[in-house]
């Protein structure tokens, strides 16, 4: 198949693919502290609300308690505890209602935690430290699909079929290697390929982690956000484990 031939038959996937691309290095130039709670705010109620979905949730009462949780965000110091707070309220309403549904905690689990650690990274490290994620959990994923369709033989999970060792491991290296060049410039070489390297092993946990998600609840996607790439969390899976690392890690040592 030629290329005209290839974008012809994913024409729809690859304009989608390009305005994100265009959006995310706007967004990335802009560098604008309200911007970016603003549009990860707007991130994390999409994900927060296909996740739902994907647990049978019907309950709409937790979308207003998810929004005032990414409020509170913007005004206090320490984004990413405030899940503590978030789950001590969810627990309350439970015990005044004599409502016991563990059910309700899991959005306030996946993606809940993971976004407030996302918010935390750029509050806390700023958007080069951010881009330094992206690239990490990018490459991780687009070097497992070239090397995995170029030479992936060995079945990696039954939870993902499609994902061979190989193509696993080469996303890891090329993610590593790409990742700790660029985490040289925030912090010592050493730490850059710990940090880079667990990141990048996350973030294939993570992806699997959104399928299993999806195949036990019988649906290819998580949601049609975006057309020809599925839902939200088909595009943050990888970053919602990432994340949590890479923040982790440079709070501990950097």
């Amino acid at each position: 198949m030629d290329l005209k031939s290839l974008y012809e038959s994913n024409k729809q996937r690859v304009l989608t693919g390009l305005l994100m691309v265009a959006f995310a290095i706007l967004f990335a130039i802009l560098d604008n502290g309200f911007i970016t709670w603003l549009v990860l705010g707007v991130i994390y109620l999409v994900a927060f609300h296909e996740a739902m979905k994907l647990f049978g949730i019907t309950d709409n009462k937790l979308i207003v308690y998810a929004v005032a949780l990414w409020l509170v965000a913007f005004i206090y110091p320490n984004p990413s505890d405030l899940i503590y707070l978030a789950l001590i309220v969810v627990l309350g309403v439970m015990a005044y209602t004599k409502n016991l549904d563990y059910k309700q905690l899991i959005p306030f689990f996946y993606p809940s935690i993971s976004m407030l650690f996302m918010y935390a990274l750029y509050h806390d490290f700023g958007m080069k430290v951010f881009i330094w994620l992206v690239v990490v959990v990018a490459l991780t994923d687009t070097g497992a699909y070239f090397v995995g369709k170029s030479i992936g033989k060995t079945s990696f999970s039954p939870t993902s079929p499609n994902k061979t060792l190989e193509g696993v491991l080469g996303g890891i290296i090329i993610a590593t290697v790409a990742g700790t060049f660029l985490g040289t410039f925030f912090v010592p070489f050493f730490l850059a390929l710990i940090v880079s390297a667990l990141t990048s092993v996350a973030s294939v946990f993570g992806d699997l982690f959104e399928s299993l998600l999806k195949r036990e609840a019988g649906v290819k996607d998580s949601g049609n956000v975006f057309p020809g790439h599925g839902g939200m969390l088909d595009r943050l899976d990888g970053y919602l484990f990432g994340v949590v690392v890479m923040v982790t890690l440079l709070r501990g040592f950097a």
